[in-house]
């Protein structure tokens, strides 16, 4: 009952503050018609709080986003669903959605007297200018009195979150060579090393058939080892991320970091339709895309909406993560401000007929705001394109469609394009 009575309105409030004013003059006075009207003052919104504690409606909320995965700046529509389920109708309604800030104000609706069984539909639309994952609800219901003395809140539990994804540019059509560089399991490491009954194994994963176990690796090296199978050869892609705070400038989303998530989503994008199965690595050698999980491009889209800046100073965790599990096929890396103990060991990861590619920021030309001041990025550029990789300079104002032709020559380059 006393949350019932912090329900009250400031309506209410006033109607109980007078009849207690009435009621004390009326003590004094002496007068009945007074306390009467005292009394009647304090009893209406006493029997408010008693009617609206007391309602108890039965009733079903459904949420559907429409689409539930969106790019960065593309409206969504939010589709509610109320049901009255209970065998009496509702007084009026007034439900409000819960919604972040940057998905815009709070929507609210009033629904006058629902029917029982009846069924209400509403519907709102959301937009994102910046990626990320959002919580939409839980939805709210207002309930109160025909006099609006007292007013209680009731929430559904249930909530869905809306993904926006980087926006995703259209890449013309770019032969980067590493076809069918890596095979995954049907490499040559699946040939059997020690007799036809022992396989090359690995380290099972989750979902792993638990009949495809190899009990004497396992008894050898103390862990679940799984036998490799064959399998048809595919072309393998490793993006690589550059998440560090300390290597870009900018803020929101015209940030540098902004345009490095975009550009790899892009990227990904483009390789994942051309049949590349994908990983997708971070400055701190995390993988955002598990081995267990099929690479698609929903998967991609998703693991780099919520992907964070780092603390870190250095590639070093993640130069040291490729060259102990090895670069097959195609390794693409969206760098920012790189130091020169980064660049030599990012140098040093390209090998054999690996097609390494890298787009280079030219990070100054943000913080200044300016297209046309380059030239932060010439060492670093010079000695990654010595090493072999095909190096793509790109300062501020340049689109990645206009300089991605150049990832397809065969030998290591630094373009500067004017924006």
């Amino acid at each position: 009952m006393r949350a019932a009575l912090a329900g009250l309105t400031t309506r209410g409030r006033c109607l109980l503050a007078a009849g207690a004013a009435l009621l004390v003059c009326a003590v004094l006075l002496g007068q009945r018609d007074l306390l009467r009207a005292a009394i009647f003052l304090l009893a209406l919104p006493l029997a408010a709080v008693f009617v609206v504690a007391r309602t108890r409606y039965r009733l079903a909320c459904t949420r559907l986003l429409d689409p539930p995965r969106v790019g960065a700046g593309q409206p969504s529509t939010v589709r509610l669903h109320l049901d009255n389920v209970s065998r009496l109708p509702s007084g009026v309604l007034l439900m409000e959605d819960a919604l972040p800030y940057a998905l815009g104000g709070r929507p609210r609706f009033v629904l006058d007297r629902v029917e029982p069984k009846g069924v209400r539909e509403v519907s709102y639309p959301v937009r994102a200018e910046v990626r990320g994952r959002y919580r939409v609800g839980p939805l709210s219901v207002l309930l109160t009195d025909p006099f609006g003395l007292c007013a209680l809140t009731r929430s559904f539990a249930a909530t869905d979150d809306l993904v926006v994804t980087p926006v995703v540019t259209p890449l013309p059509a770019v032969r980067l060579g590493g076809d069918w560089g890596g095979g995954g399991d049907a490499s040559a490491r699946s040939v059997a090393v020690a007799g036809s009954e022992d396989a090359a194994t690995r380290a099972y994963r989750h979902g792993d058939d638990l009949r495809k176990v190899h009990w004497r690796s396992t008894a050898r090296v103390g862990e679940l080892m799984v036998r490799r199978e064959e399998q048809p050869s595919q072309s393998r892609a490793t993006l690589l991320l550059d998440c560090r705070a300390y290597a870009h400038r900018g803020d929101g989303p015209g940030s540098s970091f902004e345009w490095a998530v975009s550009a790899l989503a892009s990227i990904g994008v483009a390789l994942n339709r051309t049949a590349f199965a994908l990983r997708l690595l971070t400055d701190s050698g995390h993988d955002l895309l598990p081995a267990a999980v099929p690479t698609s491009e929903g998967a991609l889209l998703d693991a780099l909406a919520a992907v964070p800046t780092s603390r870190s100073t250095t590639l070093e965790p993640a130069g040291e993560q490729l060259r102990r599990t090895g670069v097959d096929g195609v390794l693409v890396a969206v760098l920012g401000a790189v130091e020169p103990a980064d660049v030599e060991q990012l140098s040093r990861l390209r090998h054999g007929s690996t097609a390494c590619v890298a787009v280079l920021l030219d990070t100054d030309t943000w913080a200044a705001g300016s297209p046309g001041r380059t030239g932060g990025q010439d060492a670093a550029a010079a000695l990654l394109a010595s090493a072999g990789w095909r190096v793509l300079r790109v300062p501020h104002g340049t689109t990645l469609a206009s300089v991605w032709p150049l990832a397809g020559s065969q030998h290591g380059r630094t373009e500067v394009p004017t924006a």
